[in-house]
């Protein structure tokens, strides 16, 4: 049986069996974060879809208005001027052989791939490699652009995006910022999640989409949100 340290047990004490109105869970998580780092902020949410069917699959992206709080990695796949405008813009690598080489023997040093059409089929043999880890470009998540659009989007994931999908059990995980951040950016940051994934509800689910949700910090336990609280409480 896994030992839990005190101080988690302390904050684990105040938050079970309860159900907080989302300003109280913010003011609580902020309290409970005292590690020694500027703790990540987890919004978590239990949907009633069965990812086992294809029309109850939730993939979708989410701007951040205050980003996440991380510095994050660009790899860029793409050829030519606008691909060296892309780069400057503030991504991190551009592709060469030297890097499909590496990414081929296992490297994945980057947080998000972006890739032009074009070179997609190029990229195609990454699929296992990239696949897996949830790098390789793709349309339904906005990682795949014409290349007249590289620079916005490159430009839109260094201000904060975050990939929404759901895991095996159907719940979605998604960092949406720092504790140190103020109560009001991270509610702006839940809203602009929370609203992504109502509103791309799967045709596939009947009733309610939402079963539970929740908020914690890196090291600390789940908050659990009263979610008629949550309804009104996103910034629209």
């Amino acid at each position: 049986m896994k030992k839990t340290s005190k101080r988690f047990s302390e904050i684990k004490s105040k938050t079970q069996d309860q159900k907080f109105q989302l300003s109280e869970a913010i003011k609580l998580l902020k309290e409970c974060a005292n590690a020694k780092f500027d703790e990540a902020v987890e919004f978590h949410i239990k949907t009633s879809a069965d990812p086992r069917h294809a029309d109850q699959q939730i993939r979708e992206t989410s701007d951040l208005p205050n980003g996440t709080g991380k510095k994050v990695r660009i790899m860029l796949f793409a050829e030519g001027e606008t691909a060296n405008s892309a780069k400057d813009a503030g991504a991190e690598y551009l592709v060469d052989d030297d890097i499909l080489k590496k990414i081929e023997e296992g490297w994945d040093d980057f947080d998000i791939a972006i890739a032009t059409p074009e070179m997609m089929p190029k990229i195609a043999k990454l699929g296992k490699h990239l696949g897996r880890k949830g790098l390789m470009p793709n349309p339904r998540s906005g990682t795949v652009v014409q290349e007249d659009k590289l620079v916005e989007a490159v430009e839109k994931a260094n201000k904060g995006r975050v990939e929404i999908r759901m895991d095996k059990d159907a719940i979605i995980h998604t960092r949406i910022g720092l504790c140190s951040f103020s109560e009001e950016q991270i509610i702006e940051n839940l809203s602009s999640v929370y609203s992504t994934i109502v509103n791309n509800k799967p045709d596939g689910v009947k009733g309610s989409l939402i079963d539970s949700a929740s908020i914690c910090s890196t090291m600390g336990p789940g908050i659990t949100l009263d979610l008629d609280n949550l309804r009104e409480s996103v910034v629209n």
